[in-house]
C-alpha cells in the first residue's frame, strides 16, 4: 500500500487517488497503459487480474526521491532539464559531455540528483505522472532490484525472482496497441557503469520519460546533452547567504563570494563549507584562512555530520571515480595522471605538457612498460570519461581542466615523498614543454600560468636540492613577452625565496639576483640596475671566481646598464675589456663571445660613431651565420642592428629595405604576434618615416598599435612606445596640433604606468613640449623644456645624451619666444 508520510500525491479515504482531469474515477493500469478502449469520462472499466495481482493506488510511486537540499537553487539546468523532457524524451544527468537521450553533464558535487529529483518531485506534485520509479543504479543488481521491487508492487511479481520480475516490469512499460496511456518516470541515479545497464534500459515511448544521473560520458550513452555546471558567482553568494541566514549568521557579501571563488563554485563543497561555518562557529574569513593553509586536508574543512542528507564528502566520491577510471584503458594509468594534474593549472593544461617525456617516464614506472604519447591521452581520456577532468583537445592549450577542489584532494592523497617527486615531475614537464621562441602568446600565456599553480602548491618542493630551471623560465617569459614590470616582481621573490631556501651565495640565488637587475633596468631604473650588478660582481667574484661564465656574463649587464644611465664611452670601455677575456675564457666563436661583440659594436653607436657600429655589425653578422645559422634569433638580431645603424649613418632608404627583408624572416621563424617581429615592424615604419614617407610611417605605425593592443594590451610598454611614434609621425606630416593632443594623452597613461621618472615619461614630456612650440606656444615649449631639464638632471645626470638634449631644445625654444640673448 501507498505510504502517505513518504510519497508525494492527495490521498482520500479507502486509499483512493484523486489527480488530474479523470475526476474521482478509481482506474487501474495493466501494462503500461490504460487497458481496454476509452468510451469517455464517466465510463466504468472493469480489468481481471491473476489471483496475486495486488490492488494499485493510482499514482504510484517507487523508492524514495531524495529530499530537497537546504536552500535549493533554482538554476537555469531545471528549465532546460523540463523542456528535454517534455514529450517523453529521456535525458541522462552525466558528469560532462556526451549520454544517451537527454544529457545533463557535470563533474561529482554539482548537483545532478538533486535536479533529477526537483524534477521528479515537481512532476509528480502537479499531477503529470501515473507512475514513478526512482532506483539508485550504481550497479547492474541495484538497477534490477529497483525494477523487480516496482514490479512486486504495481504487477504482484514474486519477490524471489528478482530476475524475471524486473524483466516483467520492463516489458509492462512498453506501450500497447489500443490502451489508454501510462504517463511514467523512471530516474536511474548514479549510473557508475553504462555497461550495466545492458538490458536494463527502459523502453522508448511516447508518454514514458527516463531519466538518468551518472558521470559518465562513454559513446555507449551517447544522445543529448544538457550541461550541469558550477553555481555562477550570484547563485554561490545566494546559497552561502541562505544557508548562514538561516542559522542567524550573516557574513560580508566580498568574504562569501571570495569564499565561493576559493571553492570553485562547487555546489557540494558550498554545502559543506556552510555547514562548517555553522557547525564550528567561525567566520569565512577564519574558514578561508583553513583552506589556505596547505598543511590542511580538505577532509580536515568539512564538518563532522554532512548536511542534506549526503553521505559522504566530495573527496570520497571522487575518489571513488577514480579508482574506476584506473579500470578504463589504459589500465592503470589514471590516477598517476590525475596526480600529476593536480600540480598544474586548473584553467586549461597544454595536452603537450601532459605527453612530454617526463610524464611519459612517471606513467610508465606505474605500468612497469614503456608508454606512448598516444596511451597518455587515453589515460586522460579515461579521466574525462569519469568526469574527472575535462579533455577538449580542441582547444590544444587549455586542452586539460581539472576542478581545483578535484586537485587538492589528489594531492592530499600522497606521502611528502610522492608530493615532492611529482612537483618536480611536473616542473620538469613544462620546462620540455616550453617552446625557445616563444611564437604563440597563448601557448606561452597558458605555460604561465601553470607554472604558477605548480610554484603556488608545491613551491617547497622546486627548491630540492635546488631552484628548479621553470622557475626562471617563468620570470623570463614576462619579460620577453614585454611583461617588464611583473618579470621584476617575479624575480624579486625568487631572489628572496631562493636565498631563503639555498642561502644568499648559493649559485641559484645569485642567478635570480642577475635576473633581477636585468628585469630592473628594463622596467626603467638603469642607474638602480647598474648597482644591483656592481654588487653582484663583488660576490661573484668571490664566490666563483673571475673566469666563471656568470661572472663574466655579471660583467656584460654591467657595461650596458652603466651605458643605457648615460656613460656611453663608459660602456664601450667595458665591453672593450670584456671581449678579451672572453675570446682568452669561451674562444672567439662561443655565443656569450659573439654577444660581447654585439653589445660592443650597439655602445659605439651611442657613443656617436655610427659607422663604427654598422660595419662591427656586418662582421659579426657573417660570424652568426657561421656559428648559430641563418634562423637564430640571435642572427636575426644581429640583421636588425646592422639595419638600424646603416639607415642611422646616412642610409634611410636602404635600412626600410633591410627592415622589410627581416620582417619577412622574423615573421617565418617567430611567428607574427612575436615581441621581435612587433619592434621589426616598428623599425621598418621609423625608417620609412625617416626616407621622407612620414605618410607611410603613420598608416604603419596605426596598424601595428592595434595588433600591440591587441597581443600586449594598452598599458604595455611596447604599446606606449607605438602611440609616442604615431604621435611623432602625425606631427611629422604637418599636423603639430594633433601630435600634440596625442602626446598630452599619452603623458597622462606614462605618468600612471611607468612613474613620472622613467626615461619613457621623460621623452614623452620632451615630445609634448617640442609640438607644442611647433604649434606657436615656443613660451610654453621654454617652460616646459625647463622644467623637464630639472628632472633629467636630477634622474639622468648632467652628462647623459638625454639631458643635453633638453638643455639644446631649450636654448632653441628660448630664442624662438624671442629670448635670443638669453639663449
Amino acid at each position: 500500500m501507498l505510504d502517505p508520510t513518504v510519497f508525494e500525491g492527495v490521498l482520500v479515504a479507502g486509499g483512493e487517488a484523486r489527480y488530474g482531469a479523470e475526476g474521482g474515477d478509481h482506474v487501474d493500469f495493466r501494462g503500461g497503459s490504460f487497458n481496454g478502449p476509452v468510451t469517455g469520462k464517466g465510463d466504468h472499466h472493469h480489468h481481471y487480474y491473476g489471483a496475486r495481482r495486488p490492488t494499485v493506488v493510482w499514482p504510484h510511486q517507487v523508492g524514495v526521491i531524495p529530499p530537497r537540499a537546504g536552500c535549493f537553487q533554482t538554476r537555469a539546468e531545471v528549465v532546460r532539464l523540463r523542456e528535454a523532457l517534455t514529450g517523453g524524451r529521456a535525458a541522462v544527468l552525466v558528469g560532462q559531455d556526451t549520454v544517451h537521450g537527454q544529457v545533463l553533464a557535470g563533474m561529482g558535487g554539482v548537483g545532478k540528483t538533486q535536479l533529477a529529483a526537483d524534477y521528479a518531485r515537481t512532476a509528480w506534485q502537479a499531477g503529470e505522472l501515473d507512475v514513478l520509479v526512482w532506483i539508485t543504479a550504481s550497479n547492474a543488481t541495484a538497477a534490477a532490484s529497483g525494477y523487480a521491487q516496482a514490479a512486486v508492487e504495481i504487477l504482484g511479481a514474486d519477490p524471489a525472482d528478482r530476475e524475471t520480475a524486473a524483466r516483467a516490469f520492463l516489458a509492462w512499460l512498453e506501450p500497447k496497441a489500443n490502451a489508454a496511456p501510462c504517463r511514467w518516470l523512471v530516474v536511474l541515479d548514479d549510473v557508475t557503469d553504462p555497461a550495466d545497464l545492458n538490458g536494463l534500459w527502459p523502453p522508448a515511448g511516447p508518454h514514458g520519460r527516463t531519466l538518468v544521473t551518472t558521470r559518465r560520458q562513454d559513446a555507449a550513452l551517447a544522445g543529448r546533452l544538457i550541461k550541469v555546471g558550477l553555481f555562477t558567482e550570484a547563485e554561490s553568494l545566494a546559497y552561502l547567504t541562505a544557508a548562514l541566514g538561516a542559522r542567524n549568521r550573516r557574513e560580508p557579501d566580498e568574504q562569501l563570494s571570495a569564499l565561493a571563488e576559493d571553492l570553485g563554485h562547487l555546489p557540494l563543497a558550498l554545502s559543506q563549507a556552510a555547514a562548517y561555518l555553522i557547525d564550528a562557529g567561525i567566520s569565512a574569513a577564519a574558514y578561508r584562512g583553513l583552506l589556505a593553509d596547505r598543511a590542511t586536508l580538505l577532509a580536515d574543512a568539512a564538518p563532522e555530520v554532512l548536511p542534506d542528507g549526503q553521505t559522504r564528502s566530495a573527496a570520497a566520491a571522487w575518489s571513488l571515480s577514480v579508482d574506476r577510471a584506473d579500470t578504463l584503458r589504459p589500465v592503470g594509468l589514471a590516477r598517476a595522471m590525475l596526480q600529476l594534474a593536480a600540480f598544474l593549472s586548473p584553467d586549461g593544461i597544454p595536452e603537450t605538457i601532459l605527453t612530454s617525456a617526463p610524464v611519459l617516464d612517471h606513467l610508465t614506472r606505474h605500468r612497469k612498460t614503456p608508454l606512448t604519447a598516444d596511451e597518455a591521452v587515453g589515460a586522460l581520456r579515461a579521466l574525462d570519461r569519469l568526469s574527472l577532468i575535462d579533455h577538449s583537445p580542441a582547444t590544444p592549450h587549455q586542452a586539460v581542466r581539472v576542478h581545483q577542489l578535484i586537485q587538492r584532494a589528489t594531492r592530499d592523497t600522497l606521502t611528502p615523498d610522492q608530493h615532492d617527486q611529482l612537483a618536480r615531475t611536473a616542473a620538469d614537464a613544462l620546462t620540455i614543454a616550453w617552446p625557445a621562441i616563444e611564437r604563440d602568446t597563448e601557448l606561452a600565456q597558458a605555460l604561465r600560468a601553470n607554472a604558477t599553480t605548480l610554484t603556488r602548491t608545491a613551491e617547497d618542493a622546486l627548491y630540492r636540492p635546488a631552484a628548479h630551471t621553470v622557475l626562471y623560465r617563468a620570470g623570463r617569459s614576462l619579460g620577453e613577452a614585454g611583461q617588464v614590470t611583473a618579470a621584476k616582481a617575479h624575480f624579486q621573490r625568487l631572489t628572496e625565496t631562493t636565498g631563503h631556501h639555498l642561502g644568499p651565495d648559493h649559485p641559484d640565488t645569485l642567478t635570480a639576483r642577475h635576473n633581477l637587475a636585468q628585469w630592473r633596468g628594463e622596467a626603467g631604473d638603469a642607474a638602480g640596475a647598474a648597482a644591483a650588478l656592481e654588487e653582484l660582481l663583488a660576490d661573484r667574484l668571490r664566490v666563483l671566481g673571475e673566469d666563471h661564465p656568470h661572472t663574466l656574463a655579471t660583467r656584460h649587464n654591467l657595461a650596458y646598464w652603466r651605458g643605457e644611465t648615460g656613460d656611453a664611452a663608459g660602456a664601450v670601455a667595458a665591453f672593450e675589456e670584456l671581449l678579451a677575456d672572453r675570446v682568452r675564457v669561451q674562444g672567439e666563436d662561443h655565443p656569450d663571445t659573439l654577444a660581447t661583440r654585439h653589445s660592443l659594436a650597439y655602445w659605439w653607436g651611442r657613443a656617436g660613431d655610427a659607422a663604427s657600429a654598422a660595419a662591427a655589425y656586418e662582421q659579426l653578422l657573417e660570424d652568426r651565420l657561421r656559428v648559430l645559422g641563418e634562423d637564430h634569433p640571435h642572427t636575426l638580431t644581429a640583421r636588425n642592428n646592422l639595419a638600424y645603424w646603416r639607415g642611422a649613418s646616412g642610409g634611410a632608404a636602404g635600412a626600410a629595405a633591410a627592415f622589410e627583408e627581416l620582417l619577412a624572416d622574423r615573421l617565418r621563424v617567430l611567428g607574427e604576434d612575436h615581441p621581435h617581429t612587433l619592434a621589426t615592424r616598428s623599425n621598418l615604419a621609423r625608417w620609412r618615416g625617416a626616407s621622407g614617407d612620414a605618410a607611410g610611417a603613420v598608416a604603419a605605425f596605426e596598424e601595428l598599435l592595434v595588433d600591440r593592443l591587441r597581443v600586449l594590451g594598452e598599458d604595455h610598454p611596447d604599446t606606449l612606445a607605438t602611440r609616442h611614434n604615431l604621435a611623432y609621425w602625425r606631427g611629422e606630416t604637418g599636423d603639430a596640433a594633433g601630435a600634440a593632443a596625442a602626446f598630452e594623452e599619452l603623458l597622462v597613461d606614462r605618468l600612471r604606468v611607468l612613474g613620472e621618472d622613467h626615461p619613457d615619461t621623460l621623452a614623452t614630456r620632451h615630445s609634448l613640449a617640442y609640438w607644442r612650440g611647433e604649434t606657436g606656444d615656443a613660451a610654453g615649449a621654454a617652460a616646459a623644456f625647463e622644467e623637464l631639464l630639472a628632472d633629467r638632471l636630477r634622474v639622468l645626470g648632467e652628462d647623459h645624451p638625454d639631458t643635453l638634449a633638453t638643455r639644446h631644445n631649450l636654448a632653441y625654444w628660448r630664442g624662438k619666444a624671442r629670448e635670443t640673448p638669453r639663449a
